[in-house]
């Protein structure tokens, strides 16, 4: 990477010195060399007008489904990572369901030596059962020593209470995380939306609620008689957000996240079928979009999520009922965040939910930004208006129901281990 010079950006670092004001950063050799209000440097230094843009720490995404090894034609680790930069992620952690799945040292290794000193920083989730058939424990210490940063199942939600139980007693050793997506299958078996006022005008099957916070609550008390630590993805239920609040408000520890189509659409947006939107967790109802943005702002929701996953066409462009769950979102993450949520988020509580406390919770080093430290940045602009195309989609998949929408919020470039991508 060639030195670099960033100009008159306003820095979005919560309780750091430059924090709010502008600044230009000069980056020499991956590293912060200077941060003043201005900054001379030699006409070869290479400049970006950063005028009316944010410059934070770099984002990171939890969660993220890639496709390799075994599901290369969705997605590859090199895909993913131009669509995790696009997005304005410097770091994700990918979900353990590829083929084969990320069971074992192996597999973690794979996938570290694969990424090595790449753009994007791409940290794997261990599996916590065998092939993720919830059945056997996984070598769970193993992985932990190779460098996985937390365990889960990934979309397959733990349904052994006793796996469960063995999982949170098993990496409280280490200090280890365990993520579960609570959702109880037994009880909505063929659902494809959510079940409510339009699931049932369309004449479809639907998740309940209580498939939600059953699960929910038993993880809560299996997480109180362990006293481990467990976070919980995909929560989409105000029942659910509540449940997370009370086990917060107990000390347990305990942590949360929620994608972001579920910050912004409604089960009523499935009315026209679009097999886009068909994902897990399902959108559900107003009032539960509600009570997510509500716990985000005030801390039971840790962070938000883009819930990615690429899928090829012939199994989205189907019927409803046969069409598989789940949809790209590195790329709109932000830009929906922006557009339709500006009012009820500050730049400072943007950064807070996309970088730091995503790291928070897997108990990460968090970048700074100050002089001689690796640059690990995030340039973004609030205002900027862009439509999103085909052209823009970095993923090797397609499946969005975004495109042609029009946003207000625009990734400019990402930094990290002495690379560069300017958009």
């Amino acid at each position: 990477m060639s030195d670099l010079l960033i100009q008159k950006a306003t820095l979005i670092n919560p309780g750091a010195t430059h924090h709010g004001k502008v600044r230009d950063i000069l980056i020499k050799k991956g590293k912060i060399a200077e941060i003043k209000s201005r900054i001379k440097a030699p006409d070869k230094v290479r400049k970006i007008d950063a005028s009316g843009a944010y410059v934070s720490v770099g984002w990171m995404d939890v969660g993220v489904q890639t496709g390799d090894p075994g599901f290369e034609h969705r997605e590859t680790l090199q895909t993913v990572s131009q669509a995790a930069a696009a997005g304005g992620f410097t770091g994700i952690v990918c979900q353990p369901n590829t083929l084969p799945v990320i069971h074992s040292k192996s597999e973690v290794l794979y996938l570290q030596n694969r990424t090595d000193k790449s753009l994007v920083d791409v940290l794997p989730i261990g599996a916590i059962s065998y092939e993720c058939k919830g059945e056997d424990l996984t070598e769970l210490y193993d992985m932990h020593n190779s460098g996985a940063v937390a365990f889960s199942d990934g979309k397959y939600p733990i349904q052994n209470a006793g796996l469960m139980l063995r999982s949170l007693q098993y990496v409280k050793a280490f200090n280890g995380l365990i993520i579960n997506h609570p959702q109880e299958d037994s009880i909505s078996k063929n659902a494809q939306l959510h079940e409510g006022v339009v699931s049932t005008s369309l004449g479809m099957p639907g998740f309940p609620s209580i498939a939600e916070e059953l699960m929910l609550q038993r993880d809560i008390d299996l997480l109180a008689y362990t006293d481990s630590r467990l976070h919980v993805t995909n929560i989409s239920t105000a029942g659910g957000v509540a449940l997370l609040r009370a086990a917060k408000d107990r000390g347990l520890n305990i942590t949360g996240s929620t994608p972001i189509l579920n910050l912004i659409f409604e089960d009523k947006d499935l009315e026209n079928f679009d097999s886009n939107l068909k994902v897990l967790p399902p959108l559900r109802e107003k009032s539960d979009r509600k009570a997510l943005i509500k716990g985000l702002k005030d801390g039971t929701l840790d962070y938000i999520t883009s819930n990615h996953i690429p899928l090829e066409e012939e199994v989205k462009l189907v019927e409803f009922p046969y069409a598989k769950f789940g949809a790209i979102g590195l790329e709109t993450l932000y830009p929906l965040l922006n557009t339709y949520l500006t009012k009820k988020f500050s730049a400072a509580q943007i950064v807070q939910m996309l970088a730091i406390n995503p790291r928070k919770v897997l108990q990460l080093p968090i970048p700074e930004i100050k002089k001689d430290t690796p640059a690990n940045l995030t340039i973004f602009h609030p205002d900027l208006e862009w439509t999103y195309s085909k052209a823009n989609i970095k993923s090797k998949s397609r499946n969005t129901s975004l495109l042609g929408k029009t946003f207000k919020g625009k990734i400019l470039g990402v930094i990290n281990n002495n690379k560069v991508e300017i958009f």
